[in-house]
């Protein structure tokens, strides 16, 4: 592979090797114009290096237009671990990455993703400043995951209200992809409001417990279905909250609902599928826009942890996605190219003044721990 094409539009890409734990990693920094970047450490099996290499440029970029559309003091960056996150965990491994991401003094901020833990940064923690999520008691703002399902909910209202005329989400069917630490919240969430569910996941253990919690919750309208049986659902929303890159020409072509909105990163396979998807009359809110929650709570959180402030914040993701709605409408495109065209206008507005990657500018948190 050519490697610099793959990368053109990166700043900088980092090739982690450590053989005495086992690390085998990349950092992704995308863009740095609104600040240094950040993004978080999610730990997979990928069966190639360019597998995972592709994933970590995706993400950063995603974390470029998703820091943009949050109006964070970020740009875009990504770190992908290879390796079963099962198997493959120690605390040396860890540590060993908060040496590679001391190294870039203060041009990249990372905590928890998918296959990750907030436990795990415990351990990068003693090598770094530059980590953020951590958990409450080490003196961080916990639970992203928490902001990051409220999001979604804001996300789902919002759609509703163009869809619907009301953002009442209790009165609709929802097909939701994933009961993972944000999938699960939502789901629940959803349950609590009265919303009738299709529910599935890889792991047969989060479907039996979220099936007993909707017994408890007292709500009966939840069926789990299994696998790529849940695109062909008849449902009033999509609600996607596990892998990326689900939104395809496979899966459009049997999708029956009106709307997708979730928390899963870089849900189309390629942006053209946005377009797709609006000749299709369904309705697709950017998941950058919509899962903006965790990445608002530990941005925030270098400022010093603030649950409320968190909360207040990601408020702002349903009139953001209001108007990212509305402009796409107006001009005739379609909801991805409204989002993106929004993300880059703020970028180019800021770039003379916030160039973190020109100015070398040192953040002013990084004496917090």
């Amino acid at each position: 592979m050519d490697i610099f094409k793959e990368i053109y539009d990166h700043e900088q890409v980092v090739i982690c090797n450590d053989p005495k734990t086992g690390l085998k990693a990349i950092i992704a920094i995308h863009n740095t114009t609104l600040g240094p970047a950040t993004g978080g450490c999610r730990m997979y099996p990928y069966q190639t290096f360019e597998h995972a290499l592709n994933d970590a440029l995706r993400l950063s970029k995603g974390m470029t237009y998703k820091c943009a559309a949050a109006d964070v003091d970020f740009g875009g960056g990504k770190t992908v671990i290879i390796g079963d996150p099962a198997k493959d965990k120690t605390p040396e491994l860890f540590r060993a990455l908060g040496q590679y991401i001391d190294s870039l003094n203060g041009r990249y901020y990372t905590g928890t993703d998918m296959g990750t833990t907030p436990e795990d940064f415990v351990h990068a923690m003693k090598e770094t400043n530059c980590i953020v999520g951590i958990p409450e008691e080490y003196g961080g703002s916990g639970d992203s995951s928490v902001p990051t399902a409220q999001g979604v909910i804001y996300g789902i209202k919002a759609t509703n209200e163009i869809l619907y005329g009301t953002n009442q989400i209790g009165d609709k069917t929802y097909s939701i992809q994933g009961l993972g630490k944000v999938g699960y919240k939502v789901a629940e969430t959803l349950l609590e409001e009265g919303a009738s569910l299709y529910v599935t996941d890889i792991n047969s253990e989060a479907i039996d417990a979220f099936l007993h919690r909707a017994k408890e919750i007292g709500n009966t309208h939840v069926k789990a279905v299994s696998g790529n049986d849940i695109y062909g659902v008849d449902a009033d929303v999509f609600v996607p909250c596990a892998l990326g890159g689900i939104i395809n020409n496979e899966t459009i072509d049997v999708l029956k609902v009106k709307a997708v909105v979730g928390s899963a990163n870089n849900q189309l396979l390629e942006d053209h599928h946005g377009d797709i998807l609006m000749n299709k009359q369904i309705l697709y809110a950017p998941d950058y826009i919509v899962n903006a929650g965790g990445l608002i709570q530990v941005s925030d959180e270098l400022y010093g942890p603030n649950k409320k402030r968190v909360m207040e914040k990601t408020k702002a993701i349903y009139n953001s996605l209001l108007e990212i709605y509305r402009y796409s409408e107006d001009e005739n495109i379609s909801t991805v190219e409204s989002a993106n065209q929004f993300c880059k206008q703020r970028i180019e507005s800021r770039k003379h003044r916030n160039s973190f990657f020109s100015h070398q500018k040192r953040p002013k948190w990084e004496v917090r721990h």
